[in-house]
């Protein structure tokens, strides 16, 4: 069954029955947004309280008086903090907006004796009422730093809407304050103080009791985002690992993003029989999967069952990033998601790779040349390097990244010289030098997983930036030439993003759009390796095999790309950390990986 035959049923069924129920969430965050926009609004805006919109402002929470207005714009606030969480079926979201409605009628109520108003207020609660089993997703993960980012985003946002606050007024200002004073007032009414700004009548009070609330409000959340109980990201245990090892030994030569699953930064999820897993990690709500599942192919419905399950139990959008043909079509067939062709892996057989012909003419130029200047390569198992080495080839890797956070997910396994990963291979170049460096002669180092018992897949390449140009081309064909003597018979390189799109639109006869998509995938790679990627590989005259992304909605599509990005390192929302740190974390868990590898071994 394709990918667009469930999309068509749905959207039959969507015709036939109205919206689905799942429905209401959105159009009840929608609401709740509105609803908090108008309080902001009314609390905020004089002339807003006078004027035609007056009418419909009623209904909301009220807008007469300093404790009402404050009241009106702290409650417009939560509302559309609230709504994200609405949106996406948060219990918590739900619980605190069934509290804050009845604490906006009974404003309603108290300060402007309105019982429509009131009673318009608590009708909003029906809908949430009436579909509480919609609300029932439970809490993502999340860590003390979104405590620290609420201060700093609520902060800011009190700090624009407090300048907004006073500078309504301009009737009852008492002569002309500057910026700067109206930047002070503002952050002296944040924390209850008066500023050196002033107004006729009881507008001082109105203003100070404003401000005032949104200072409250940004400690108080914050104050509940740092105490309230963590839910920390989901990872490997060691048992789990343990697992999906097994599956790999049976099945690991189907899929060559396999090994990639023993990532320890993924969760995990395994089919009810345990002969078939889905690894992945959830990233601003997105359930992000990569290749295919792990195991028997005929027990992939039931990991992708649970892998489904989970998904819906916390509201998070499933996506599956880089899966094959087949593991698209079981996807497909078992979820009713669709899926879109995203580029194409480079895999090279072995046995048909040569320098020989004019194809290669360039790569075996720029081999020979390296050679020549003195560099010679070795390619070795990782269990066969020695521990002071291998911690050389750890720090290399590590100091010669190019950017501050690890990149990779899809396609890297996130770490290099684990006693676990024995089997993995490393291609290094070296180069005597008269001055030789902190890592001695090495000069280049290449990372491969293996793929089954019979391939292996390149996870990283890292260089000294001294080094000559060519290095990764010199250790790729040297892996190639020494994997027979490793039993290896095909070997895959990078993945190349919308490869066929790069690959027809330079071609005569090319049309219009198909030309300028490929301009514009060519302009996006003065910033992204979409480009350059595909040109890299095909110099090894690779075999293409296809690889998709899987989505439930087209436009779930920015939020899946944007989520990717940021697993895959290109994007970075957390807070950096100072490198002797990000060592210190990262020799932790490799020593205590080891430590565990170790105590099976002695077992």
């Amino acid at each position: 069954m394709s990918g667009g035959v469930p999309i068509r049923s749905t959207r039959l069924r969507r015709a036939l029955h109205g919206p689905r129920p799942e429905a209401v969430p959105v159009l009840v965050a929608r609401a709740g947004a509105l609803v908090g926009l108008l309080d902001i609004a009314a609390g905020v805006f004089p002339r807003f309280r006078h004027s035609r919109m007056h009418t419909m402002a009623e209904v909301l929470p009220g807008a007469l008086g300093p404790f009402a207005a404050a009241l009106s714009l702290s409650t417009g606030v939560l509302l559309l903090l609230l709504a994200h969480g609405l949106r996406r079926r948060k219990r918590r979201a739900w619980r605190a907006a069934v509290a804050l409605l009845p604490a906006g009628a009974l404003a309603q109520f108290t300060y402007r004796h309105s019982l429509v108003g009131a009673a318009i207020s608590l009708a909003l609660l029906v809908p949430l009422v009436r579909h509480r089993d919609q609300f029932r997703a439970l809490p993502d993960p999340r860590s003390r730093w979104r405590a620290l980012a609420n201060f700093v985003l609520m902060g800011a946002g009190s700090l624009v809407l407090g300048l907004i606050i006073v500078s309504v007024h301009p009737n009852r200002l008492v002569g002309d304050p500057s910026l700067a004073d109206r930047i002070t007032h503002v952050l002296y009414g944040l924390f209850g103080f008066e500023g050196p700004v002033d107004y006729q009548g009881d507008t001082s009070w109105t203003v100070g009791v404003s401000l005032g609330a949104l200072g409250l409000l940004t400690a108080i959340t914050t104050i509940y985002l740092a105490f309230r109980p963590e839910h920390p990201a989901a990872q490997l245990t060691e048992e789990d690992e343990s697992r999906l090892r097994v599956l790999l030994a049976k099945h690991g030569g189907r899929d060559s993003l396999g090994h990639f699953a023993l990532r320890r930064d993924k969760a995990v999820v395994f089919s009810p029989s345990g002969k078939a897993a889905v690894t992945y990690r959830v990233v601003s709500g997105v359930m992000l999967a990569s290749g295919d599942p792990i195991g028997d192919v005929e027990a992939w419905p039931g990991a992708i069952e649970r892998f489904m399950d989970e998904a819906k139990a916390h509201s998070w959008t499933p996506a599956v990033m880089g899966c094959s043909e087949t593991g698209g079509e079981v996807w497909t067939r078992e979820t009713g998601l669709d899926a879109l062709e995203l580029g194409d892996e480079a895999v090279v057989d072995v046995a048909d790779f040569s320098l020989a012909g004019r194809a290669m003419r360039n790569v075996r130029q720029m081999v020979k040349r390296i050679e020549r200047a003195g560099y010679e390569t070795r390619v070795r198992r990782v269990r066969d390097l020695g521990e002071t080495e291998l911690e050389r080839v750890r720090q290399a890797a590590e100091d010669w990244r190019g950017t501050d956070t690890e990149r990779g997910f899809s396609m890297a396994l996130g770490r290099i010289g684990d006693l676990a990963d024995g089997d993995c291979l490393i291609a290094t170049a070296h180069k005597a030098d008269d001055q030789p460096g902190p890592y001695g002669d090495l000069k280049a180092i290449l990372h491969f997983v293996p793929w089954g018992t019979d391939g292996a897949s390149l996870d990283l390449m890292r260089r000294d930036r001294s080094a000559d140009p060519g290095m990764n081309e010199l250790l790729i064909v040297a892996a190639l030439q020494a994997a027979p003597k490793f039993d290896i018979t095909r070997v895959s390189l990078n993945f190349a993003m919308f490869r066929s799109a790069l690959a027809r639109g330079e071609k005569i006869g090319a049309g219009p759009v198909l030309r300028a998509w490929r301009g514009l995938l060519v302009f996006l790679s003065r910033w992204f390796q979409i480009e350059s990627l595909y040109k890299f590989n095909a110099k090894f005259q690779p075999r293409w095999e296809p690889r998709f992304v899987v989505y439930r909605a087209s436009g779930d599509l920015p939020r899946i790309g944007f989520a990717a990005m940021q697993a895959e390192g290109f994007v970075n929302l957390a807070l950096p950390l100072p490198r002797f740190l990000r060592r210190r974390s990262h020799t932790a868990r490799t020593c205590a990986h080891a430590v565990a590898e170790r105590d099976v071994r002695a077992a």
